[in-house]
């Protein structure tokens, strides 16, 4: 059973979480040729404050 598990800043919408979902289930059902009900994605979303680009939090990066 494949498991994927993601981490991403928060402030996405459930649209979007749902195609990231069937889009990386997709890719690993193809690299690996498993049925996609084995397949597992798991999103932990972090706030901007608890992750850090170039040694600053990102809610001070501006992207």
């Amino acid at each position: 059973m494949p498991i994927a598990q993601l981490h991403i800043l928060e402030g996405r919408s459930d649209e979007q979480k749902e195609r990231l979902i069937r889009e990386v289930s997709e890719a690993i059902a193809r690299a690996l040729d498993a049925p996609m009900p084995s397949i597992r994605v798991i999103i932990s979303e972090m706030p901007r404050t608890h992750f850090g680009i170039g040694g600053e939090p990102a809610s001070k990066v501006k992207r």
